[in-house]
Formats: structure tokens, C-alpha cells, sequence
């Protein structure tokens, strides 16, 4: 197994006072330096007011809903796009919106955004106004149709802006030009939450609960939602981010969540009252996801929105056959890129910079897990193409920390103006689409670019962790203090661990993970492990020793509890 190298987190000195001298080391490498900064009540939570566009986006809203408008939510086709969608739906209710319905473009049929061609659908419904959520920033052809139908538009988005912003009635997006808001890191989930917070105001001023004879609703209800969004669509849990996860996570706990979540948690053999985040984003995230990389996005909504927890439990199991599906359809693509990259200079080599890959047999949908699943693997920017119905070949771009993937497309398109149709995203991940002849064209022009940004250099295949443990730390307390320390996430990791073992002993399980037995020394007791997803194939059974990066996990299984290290990866030692 090609192991990769350690790189060791360095804690500075810090104003934290009583913590264990783990939890004060785990917390100082993360950029921790004050008690306060641990403080994750609501209370800390930056104010509306610091949004760009927030009082237009408001008065749009509080016309709309004087004037008993149709007002219509037009997602994104995600997890984020479906919480975005229902925590719409609902908040917009609760206060008292006479008509609101929700749209959510096939992407096989539509593409990616307000497109032209989603206009014309939603058209047909008789919307007064249109809210994006989660999309819509870069939507300028889009809007402006929308306009030209005479249909006002409210975009609330957090992607990247382009370079020509659309001219809709009001843009809420922390990462607009000219937006000051504190936490750039927000989902769509966060601002449409943020955009029904500063609404309740508006109309709290106004007298409108009062004149409705409305209560006045209690948007903390929707935490859930916006925890779920936010971990599933991977953004960076800066302070605020942690502090809508933390509040989302305790409401799951305690069994105050919408009960599809509790149904997708279960169909995942999770019990919610002892949830993580990363509960959130490996289980009920990919069951949610699969229903818009390969059917509708619709069904994950309505689950989402389901008030019966039978009508919830049903869309549960419905959608995770569709999420067993995905994961077959993703197996056999992975085979296939597999075979391909055997003709691809291997990962140590700096022949190549980026993977490029495209076969026809690759479904779009899944084409961002494969593209995610190659970057890991390999170390390398990924970009994976599937053909559309329409011949046009739709990508999904992932990247390594020294590349910023978004702006590597942007610079590609302005060296070559013909190249790529359109492009989109972070600068983790982006989607692109162009015509299957530029293939061959985008790919050199892919690896130019990154040549040009990396030099002569490639990715440093480096894994950060946060030191050893010793044998006395390996226990179920701490297992336990470092869970209850989260919400740990993208920008905020779980702490991850690394050191020497004896191996006791190994075995394969569902042919593709390897169940370890380990001793943390000659006199310590046993601990289980299991590494995930493993290469099985080059496994070497007959070592006696092997070094792992792991992080501390409590197993349970029929009532029982036990230590378990979830190893992320591991080398045999001569």
C-alpha cells in the first residue's frame, strides 16, 4: 500500500483553560485560541444585517406576501438545493405566504440553475416571484428571461460570482462583490435561513404576525435542515457554520427534527440521539444526493417535507434502493477508471498533473463521486466527463488544496474563449459542460494549466494529523470527550492520529475492507480496527508491524460498545 507522508499539526500556546491537554492541543491546531471561540449558542450567531442585499431580498418578501403572491422556490438538485427547498417551503408558510410551490430542474433535462429553459416550465405554474436557493448567481440568460415574462426574481445563492452578476429584483450571496458578511463559508442553506430570519424581522416591524393573527414562528425549528445542508454540501465549518450544525445536531438528538430525517438517519441503522456530523454527511447526505444523480430531486424534498413519519419512513427506503443503486453504478464506473488510469503515469510521477477521463458508459450523475473517489486515490485535480443526452459532455471537476479548481476553469476559458460552454463552482469542486470534439482540446489545456500553477512541482501527497496517541489514551472516554467535541468538518477535522502497531491480526470483510487487530504496544491491551475501502489486493497479511492514521470511534453492535479505530491509512513496516 502506498502510504502517504505525515505531516504533524503544530499547536501555539493558547488561552484555553479547562480542557484535558488533548482536547487543548486537538483545539489550538485548528486555530482555537480563546474559551469564547467554544461558545456555540445561537446568541454568537452573526446578524442578518451583515448581508449584502438582505433589505431588498426583505421588502421583495414582505410585498410578496401582502400581495398574496405565487411564490416559487426553484432549487438546486443536492442535498443543499433540497434542505434550501423545504426550509423555504416551510419558514415562507409559517409566516403566512398565501401560495408557495417548488420547482427543482431535472439536470439531465435542464442542466444546472435558472436556466431559459427552467423559466419556461416554471412559466406554466403563474409565479409571481421566483426564489433560487442554491443556485442562481450565475443564472444572467435565466433571470433575464424571468423578467422579460414578468416574473420577479430573488436569488439567494452562495457559489462564486462571475464576472456579470444577473439583474434580478435582489441577490442575497456572502460571496457577491461588495458583500461584507463575516462567514463566507455559508451553504445555500444557511442564507435562505439567514434571508427567513431577517424576513421575520421585517414582518415582526411591520405588525403583519399580529395583523394575520399568526404566531410568530420559531425558525430555530429549522436548524435540522440547515445542519444537514451544511455538512452534506461540504463547506468549511468556520464559527458560524459550526454554530447552525451544533444547534441542528442537539434538535436531532432530541428527537426535534423533521421525521424524514429521523427516517433517512434509520434507513442508515443510525440512531439519532447519538448522531455526529459526519452522520449527517456520509448517511442521510448520499441517500438524499442519490435521488438527483439519478432520478428526481423531488422525492428527497418530500421526504424532507413529510409531516407523517410513515409517509417519511416510505420515501426513506425509497430513497436509499435508489442510493444502492448509485453505489453499483459508481462500482462499475470506478472498474472502468481504474483500467483506464493503468495507462496513466503513476501518482509519484509528474508527467501528469490532473486526470481527465471520459467513457461512454460513465452516467452523469455520478460523475462528481467518481471525479471525488480518482483526486483521492491518485492525489490529483480530477475531472471526469459523461455525454448528455444531447451529446454535449457534462463534467465534474475535484481538486487538491493547492489548486483552486473554479478559477483553474475560469483561466482555461479566457486562454480558450471556444472551449468550454459553461462552468461553475468552488475551489474544491466545480461542474463544466462542452462539446465532445473539445475533449482532447480541454484535456492539454487542463494539464497547461496546471502545469502552469504547480510548476514543476506536483501535489504533496500529505497527511495531516494530530500526533500520537498513547496506549492509556486509547480508551472509550476518550472516544468519547473528542465526539462531544465536534461538530468537526470540512475546515475543522476530526482529530486524526497516527502511529506504530503490532498487528495481531487481519482479514478481509465484504471484499474491499480489511478488519485489523492491533496492539499500541508489547504490554498494552487489543483494539479493533477497520480500514475502509482498502487496497485489499496489495495488502500484506504476513507483516508484524504497520504504521496507521486513524481517529478514535465507538462501535455498537447489539447493545454493545467497544473501541474501534477507523483507519484512513496504513503501511506495513520491515
Amino acid at each position: 500500500m502506498n502510504a502517504k507522508n505525515i505531516v504533524r499539526r503544530r499547536a501555539p500556546a493558547t488561552g484555553l483553560e479547562g480542557l484535558s491537554p488533548l482536547l487543548t492541543r486537538i483545539y489550538a491546531s485548528r486555530g482555537v485560541s480563546n474559551a469564547s471561540e467554544l461558545d456555540l449558542g445561537l446568541g454568537r450567531l452573526a446578524h442578518f444585517s451583515g448581508l449584502k442585499g438582505i433589505g431588498e431580498a426583505t421588502e421583495l418578501l414582505l410585498d410578496a406576501l401582502q400581495r398574496r403572491s405565487h411564490i416559487l422556490i426553484v432549487g438546486d438538485f443536492d442535498a443543499d438545493g433540497a434542505t434550501s427547498s423545504a426550509l423555504a417551503m416551510l419558514a415562507l408558510q409559517a409566516m403566512g405566504a398565501a401560495k408557495v410551490s417548488y420547482l427543482v430542474p431535472n439536470r439531465f433535462d435542464y442542466g444546472y440553475g435558472l436556466t431559459p429553459e427552467i423559466v419556461e416550465v416554471a412559466a406554466a405554474r403563474n409565479p409571481d416571484l421566483i426564489i433560487t436557493v442554491d443556485n442562481g448567481i450565475s443564472s444572467v440568460a435565466g433571470v433575464e428571461r424571468a423578467r422579460k415574462l414578468g416574473i420577479r426574481v430573488l436569488v439567494t445563492d452562495h457559489h462564486l460570482a462571475g464576472e456579470q452578476l444577473p439583474e434580478a429584483d435582489a441577490i442575497v450571496n456572502p460571496n457577491q462583490p461588495g458583500d461584507g458578511f463575516v462567514s463566507k463559508n455559508l451553504a445555500g442553506v444557511g442564507v435562505i435561513f439567514y434571508v427567513m430570519l431577517a424576513l421575520r424581522d421585517r414582518l415582526r416591524e411591520s405588525g403583519w404576525f399580529d395583523s394575520q393573527g399568526l404566531a410568530e414562528p420559531n425558525l430555530a425549528e429549522f436548524l435540522d435542515l440547515v445542519a444537514l445542508g451544511t455538512v452534506a454540501d461540504v463547506v468549511p465549518l468556520d464559527t458560524n457554520n459550526r454554530i447552525l450544525v451544533d444547534q441542528g445536531l442537539r434538535r436531532i438528538r432530541a428527537g426535534r427534527c423533521r421525521p424524514g430525517i429521523i427516517a433517512l438517519l434509520r434507513a442508515g441503522r443510525r440512531e439519532p440521539e447519538r448522531i455526529t456530523a459526519a452522520d449527517l454527511g456520509f448517511i442521510v447526505g448520499p441517500r438524499l444526493n442519490a435521488a438527483g444523480r439519478l432520478e428526481d430531486m423531488s422525492l428527497g424534498i418530500e421526504c424532507l417535507l413529510a409531516d407523517d413519519p410513515g409517509r417519511a419512513r416510505t420515501m426513506a427506503m425509497a430513497l436509499d434502493d435508489i442510493n444502492q443503486q448509485r453505489r453499483n453504478i459508481e462500482a462499475d464506473m470506478q472498474q472502468q477508471a481504474l483500467e483506464m488510469l493503468e495507462r496513466i503515469p503513476a501518482p509519484e510521477s509528474d508527467a501528469q498533473r490532473g486526470l481527465c477521463l471520459f467513457h461512454e458508459d460513465f452516467h452523469q450523475g455520478v460523475v462528481g463521486l467518481l471525479a471525488s473517489r480518482l483526486k483521492e486515490r491518485c492525489n490529483r485535480p480530477a475531472v471526469v466527463f459523461a455525454r448528455s443526452d444531447s451529446g454535449e459532455l457534462k463534467g465534474s471537476a475535484r481538486s487538491v488544496p493547492e489548486v483552486h479548481i473554479r478559477d483553474t476553469l475560469a483561466n482555461i476559458a479566457a486562454r480558450h474563449p471556444d472551449l468550454i460552454a459553461k462552468f461553475g463552482g468552488h475551489a474544491m469542486a466545480a461542474g463544466l459542460s462542452l462539446s465532445a470534439e473539445g475533449l482532447d482540446a480541454f484535456a492539454e489545456a487542463f494539464e497547461a494549466e496546471l502545469a502552469r500553477q504547480l510548476g514543476d512541482g506536483a501535489p504533496a501527497n500529505e497527511l495531516l494529523t494530530d500526533g500520537e496517541l498513547a496506549a492509556t489514551e486509547m480508551t472509550m472516554a476518550t472516544a468519547e470527550e473528542l465526539r462531544n467535541a465536534g461538530p468537526w468538518g470540512q475546515g475543522f477535522p476530526e482529530p486524526e492520529f497516527d502511529g506504530e502497531f503490532i498487528l495481531v491480526n487481519s482479514r478481509v470483510v465484504a471484499e474491499k475492507h480489511l478488519k485489523l487487530t492491533l496492539r499500541p504496544a508489547p504490554d498494552a491491551p487489543l483494539v479493533d480496527a477497520i480500514a475502509f475501502n482498502a487496497d485489499v489486493e496489495n495488502w500484506d497479511e504476513s507483516c508484524e508491524r504497520l504504521r496507521a492514521v486513524y481517529r478514535l470511534d465507538i462501535n455498537v453492535w447489539r447493545e454493545r460498545s467497544n473501541l474501534q479505530l477507523i483507519v484512513s491509512d496504513l503501511a506495513p513496516l520491515q
